[in-house]
């Protein structure tokens, strides 16, 4: 076995090995031991992290010193309301979730069974700045079939809180960490083995920004402002056909489990979406923005790479990995999202119009479903682009 962290006299296995490859009713199992336990306390880092040997003291705060505040979590593209620059001191930030499993309508009548967190998929935006802890419930009500658990890939150890969470119907567990890394990061179900890609693909999985504390700052160290943010969760489904080309539907997420997980090892989405369903961010959800509003979208994809694009603008400021450690890219047509991460960008939009936000494979984008509207307000400047002439019959 590997080595083991004994707290509160009950022992966390950590080896990775076994965890990931454990089957359900090892996950049933372990869900028990995991509910009782409390979460370790993160090891304060002294220094700052771009190599000087100055002492941070916000790095060094423990939990119990800090202010409490509850972040209202919404469903996705909105992001909680927050401070571009974090004011005083950390704070612990609490979160509650609860997990859904039920079905939803990815387009005309096809169905997909997800398990949702806070209903949602993707689930909420988290939203926290460098050094404050984010204290987590998780509740997986007894409605619910299947044990679940989260896996913030901004946090540190224990499988990224995996251990920590796992829960089996009818029952919820708490946890903190302190969110030492900035930048936006994915979190995901990881309950082990086949049942981490199958919860994954039925759109368990969400993101978390976490500010540097002094904001986001280009390559001159000019402050990076945004008055409006929208998330932006990219889905790939793999829904069963039946013998006459038709989209199958069940009755239980359980029963929906051997045909998913076929399509799925084939590769071939039958769907990639942006929040949740083809459409889900044109018309009435389309996001908004006025001329001379800068914008920022985060991104997330927990599974396939994907090529974020605005139709009609650009990236101003990009983070395409999704690290706020960085300097921002600048002036990108289209960015590179790897597959298991999130990334960020800021647009000051010029012109008034409908923009298309779309994952720039194509196919993917509009013959699957990665495409979304923006609406943008205001006066059309000329100077940025004219009709020189109209269309008329070639002479």
């Amino acid at each position: 076995m590997g080595q083991n962290h004994l707290e509160n006299g009950k022992r966390i296995d950590e080896d990775r090995r076994h965890f990931i490859g454990g089957s359900v009713g090892a996950s049933l199992v372990g869900a028990g031991m995991a509910a009782g336990l409390l979460s370790t306390t993160a090891m304060a880092n002294a220094t700052l992290a771009q190599g000087t040997a100055k002492t941070n003291r916000m790095s060094n705060y423990k939990a119990d010193q800090l202010e409490r505040v509850t972040q209202t979590l919404l469903p996705p593209p909105s992001v909680p309301k927050h401070d571009v620059v974090a004011m005083g001191k950390p704070k612990v930030v609490e979160v509650r979730m609860t997990v859904e499993e039920k079905q939803i309508e990815l387009e005309n009548g096809t169905y997909a069974w997800v398990c949702a967190f806070n209903g949602s998929v993707p689930g909420p935006m988290i939203v926290c700045h460098q050094y404050d802890y984010v204290e987590l419930t998780l509740v997986n009500p007894k409605s619910n079939m299947l044990a679940h658990n989260i896996d913030l890939h901004a946090a540190t150890g224990a499988l990224g809180g995996g251990e920590l969470t796992l829960v089996a119907p009818g029952e919820e567990v708490t946890f903190r960490f302190k969110a030492t890394k900035t930048g936006t990061f994915v979190y995901h179900c990881a309950p082990g083995g086949v049942m981490i890609p199958w919860h994954v693909a039925m759109g368990m999985h969400g993101a978390i920004m976490v500010l540097p504390r002094e904001g986001l700052r280009d390559s001159d160290n000019n402050l990076i402002h945004y008055s409006k943010a929208y998330y932006v969760g990219e889905a790939d489904f793999y829904v069963p056909k039946d013998n006459k080309d038709r989209y199958k539907a069940y009755d239980t997420v359980m029963g929906s489990m051997n045909d998913v997980l076929t399509v799925m090892k084939s590769l071939i989405p039958s769907h990639i979406v942006f929040n949740g369903a083809v459409g889900a961010l044109t018309g009435r959800g389309a996001m908004t923005a006025k001329v001379g509003e800068s914008v920022m979208f985060i991104h997330s994809q927990a599974n396939r790479d994907s090529r974020p694009h605005i139709i009609g603008g650009h990236g101003d400021y990009v983070w395409a990995a999704g690290n706020f450690a960085d300097k921002p890219q600048r002036d990108l047509e289209t960015w590179m999202l790897a597959g298991g991460s999130a990334c960020a960008a800021v647009y000051t939009f010029r012109q008034p119009g409908l923009y298309a936000y779309v994952n720039h494979n194509l196919i993917e984008g509009f013959l699957k479903g990665a495409a979304g509207h923006i609406k943008v307000d205001g006066e059309w400047d000329d100077d940025l682009m004219v009709q020189v002439k109209k269309p008329t019959a070639i002479v």
